[in-house]
């Protein structure tokens, strides 16, 4: 007998409450991006390896060391999607949806990376993604944070911290990033690995170190903040204004960073304590310069993404969801005649009663072990179905969860007495 086949470590199955904190996640992020006039895009789950080449970076960890990359038959060298945002430029730019245009879209789905699985990192991971294509100014920037920020609302979320900063011009950071080599070279012997690795090749992601060891060295060095142009300055200024005026709290955190050189002025992050090291459950900015890093004509771009894992353990963490009955009305059939009528029934209701859940019982079972299954499902009434209630056409209805008299009704009587029910309740 072969050995049982387990699933890929670090690709999980999603059932029971986590699946319907996922489904709570989706549905509302879907709801809150309606309200703000987004439209849905779908993206495919592969892509050419060269677009993440192109556009994560060819000396990043991800295209280097977490790709899942492979050669199709034609030899062309595909990979599944990491991130979403470079299938999204790479499908505006493809189907001609920048010209003279403003896009606001959203989307969501399955990411790949071969990362070390840990709470709230996994190799196949779940994101929601939004984009917005052809503003550059700071109303832009501030609708994504507010809209985040509803979001958490929406589903009730607690101790979520917003970081912003600024990371200024292409060439103020370029400026800035030759100050900080500089002053990280003095430290050159005490950086760790992946420090000394990025010191000459990605820089600014030193500043992004969870290495304890590093935080003196981090602490000292020099703040992208200070070296900002005047018109990133202003751009800044006006996001923060705006936050205030709102009364979203937010902390300026100048080592919030991203390494690749089309991002600019805008940064923020939503971070919580509550997920150990994985604390980034949603991060976003500006990156007006990735469009033409592609391919296209060089177009303003700002978006985020949020970890759908993140937010589901969050979710569970902080008790927001509740297992939700798999039943409003169960069907308990108790003779050899009720199958027919009771299939008949079931559909009945379902097309009368749509946001109502009828379950009818199935593969057969005593009196007393349909009335567990009714009971376990949570369903606030039983519908019972006997072969004298078939000869009469009656079905008589039980209250699960109050203490009420049973009742026996004509079946033209079954939908007015869940209407009536419904609109007391």
């Amino acid at each position: 007998m072969s050995k049982q086949i387990s699933a890929i470590r670090g690709m999980n199955d999603i059932y029971g409450l986590q699946s319907q904190a996922f489904s709570t996640v989706l549905a509302g992020a879907e709801q809150v991006l309606q309200q703000y006039g987004y439209q849905q895009i779908r993206l495919p789950i592969v892509e050419k390896t060269e677009l993440f080449a192109r556009s994560i970076g060819e000396v990043t960890d991800i295209v280097e060391k977490e790709m899942y990359t492979f050669s199709d038959r034609n030899g062309d060298s595909l990979s599944l999607r990491p991130e979403g945002t470079a299938g999204c430029v790479r499908a505006m730019i493809e189907n001609g949806l920048l010209h003279n245009q403003v896009q606001k879209v959203y989307y969501s789905g399955p990411m790949f990376r071969h990362e070390r699985p840990q709470k709230g990192r996994y190799r196949q991971f779940h994101q929601f993604g939004v984009e917005v294509f052809g503003l550059e100014g700071p109303d832009i920037d501030i609708e994504l944070i507010l809209l985040s920020a509803r979001l958490w609302d929406a589903l009730g979320l607690e101790n979520l911290e917003l970081q912003i900063n600024s990371l200024g011009s292409q060439q103020a950071r370029a400026d800035y990033r030759e100050q900080l080599v500089r002053y990280l070279t003095q430290y050159q012997d005490q950086l760790d690995e992946d420090s000394q690795r990025r010191l000459h090749t990605n820089p600014l992601r030193v500043l992004d170190s969870k290495n304890p060891a590093m935080a003196e060295i981090v602490a000292g060095a020099p703040k992208l903040i200070d070296a900002l142009d005047e018109a990133s300055r202003h751009h800044f200024d006006q996001v923060c204004s705006a936050l205030d005026s709102l009364g979203i709290e937010y902390v300026v955190n100048p080592n919030l960073v991203r390494g690749l050189d089309y991002y600019n002025r805008t940064v923020f992050e939503w971070v919580t304590t509550e997920l150990g090291a994985q604390g980034t459950v949603c991060a976003g900015g500006r990156y007006d310069g990735l469009v033409e890093q592609i391919g296209g004509k060089s177009t303003p771009a700002v978006g985020f993404a949020m970890g759908i894992e993140r937010l589901m353990a969050l979710l569970v963490d902080q008790q927001k969801i509740v297992e939700t009955p798999s039943a409003d009305i169960f069907i308990v059939l108790a003779g050899p005649s009720t199958l027919q009528p009771g299939l008949v029934m079931a559909e009945m209701l379902r097309e009368a009663l749509p946001n109502q859940t009828v379950v009818m019982n199935c593969g057969g079972g005593s009196f007393k072990s349909q009335f567990k299954k009714a009971d376990k499902s949570g369903a606030r009434y039983a519908l019972i179905l006997g072969d004298d209630e078939v000869a009469k056409q009656q079905v008589t209805i039980k209250s699960l969860r109050e203490d009420a008299e049973q009742k026996t009704l004509e079946w033209d009587q079954l939908i007015s007495f869940f209407t009536v029910d419904k609109k007391h309740n």
